[in-house]
């Protein structure tokens, strides 16, 4: 997967990337084994070592340039709340490699860490103990925002505090701003079979609030989903270029919006939430275009059998559906192709009432 990560950042960039962030979630790091934390490992220039008679991994060995053949990268954790709680150990091991590497005597060519030698390093970075998530979602969908800043504000203070593995961690949420301004990638590792960017809210959460606050602070890194579903066929591709993949493949594909409409009201819902995650993504990023928009209203709302079956099943998701469509117009997301797209959204709006 670092491998991945880093050959596809060199063929859009022609350069070996120097500062990555990667998302660590809990729930993937327990199903996998700790795969995105071992891609952190790798992408340090690093390997654990093992303890056999436990299976466990007992410390970790630091590899020689000349072994890597690629410059060595500095790499910051964002850990979600649950990572943060289950696996302290795990962060002391990547806090010990990480100052470890930033003492080797290499040139900053080589070693981006080692102009902070000597210096106290944070690179891991989550919440404040006790909180968790990031709290973009209900705020975006109850239109709680005036503009981008204020959605970028939100995931910056979501991530305030700086975590060793010993205590609660501290306040460190300046840290993290010079960590987002000046990364060059951001990757989120998928680990789920049968899910993509548009399947959950909590993705457009954290790699939608990243891309936000990145371009707040004037930065414009790379933002990366890594497709790991299949451990030993890894597929990274640009953000945008994954949404596009998920709206064609899924959300709009009439065969996907077929089997959804027999399963009657979750069904519906379900359709929503692919909807609310696109307008999410059009919030904090520029990775939506007006057109898939387009294209999710035509497999929609602008189908008459689909909104047919949306009114008849859950008369609450048809109308939130028109709100959100409404509201992506008057942000300035939509601009519809078809004449009839607001006769079509109004009068669903008084069908559904």
């Amino acid at each position: 997967a670092a491998g991945e990560v880093l050959a596809r950042y060199a063929q859009d960039h022609g350069a070996w990337p120097k500062r990555i962030v990667l998302d660590l979630w809990g729930s993937a790091t327990m199903r996998t084994g700790g795969d995105d934390l071992a891609q952190a490992f790798a992408l340090l220039g690093c390997r654990p070592t093992w303890d056999l008679s436990s299976n466990r991994v007992s410390g970790f060995e630091i590899l020689p340039l000349a072994m890597l053949g690629r410059p060595r990268v500095d790499v910051t954790l964002r850990i979600s709340g649950l990572f943060r709680d289950v696996f302290p150990s795990q962060i002391a091991l990547f806090g010990a490699a990480t100052r470890s590497v930033a003492e080797l005597d290499e040139s900053v060519d080589d070693n981006p860490l080692a102009g902070f030698k000597g210096a106290m390093l944070a690179r891991v970075f989550g919440a404040a103990p006790g909180a968790y998530g990031v709290g973009l979602g209900r705020r975006i969908s109850q239109g709680q925002w005036a503009g981008r800043e204020d959605l970028a504000e939100t995931y910056l203070s979501a991530t305030s505090h700086a975590y060793d593995g010993d205590g609660d961690g501290r306040e460190a949420a300046s840290a993290f701003r010079a960590r987002v301004a000046g990364a060059d990638a951001f990757v989120h590792a998928q680990d789920l079979p049968g899910q993509d960017a548009l399947d959950a809210d909590a993705l457009s959460e954290h790699e939608g609030g990243f891309a936000a606050a990145a371009a707040h602070v004037g930065a414009n890194p790379a933002l990366y989903h890594l497709d790991s579903s299949a451990p030993a066929t890894p597929k990274i591709r640009p953000l945008e270029q994954e949404i596009a993949r998920a709206l064609r493949g899924r959300a709009a594909n009439p065969r996907w919006l077929a089997g959804q409409m027999r399963h009657g009201h979750r069904g519906a819902g379900e359709i929503a939430q692919s909807l609310d995650n696109l307008y999410a993504f059009a919030a904090l990023t520029d990775a939506v275009r007006s057109e898939q928009f387009d294209l999710m209203f035509d497999a929609t709302l602008g189908d008459d059998a689909v909104r047919g079956f949306l009114v008849r099943a859950n008369r609450q998701a048809a109308r939130h559906m028109a709100g959100v469509f409404e509201e992506a117009e008057r942000r300035g997301f939509w601009r519809s192709r078809r004449n009839s797209s607001a006769s079509i959204l109004a009068s669903l709006l008084q069908e559904a009432a």
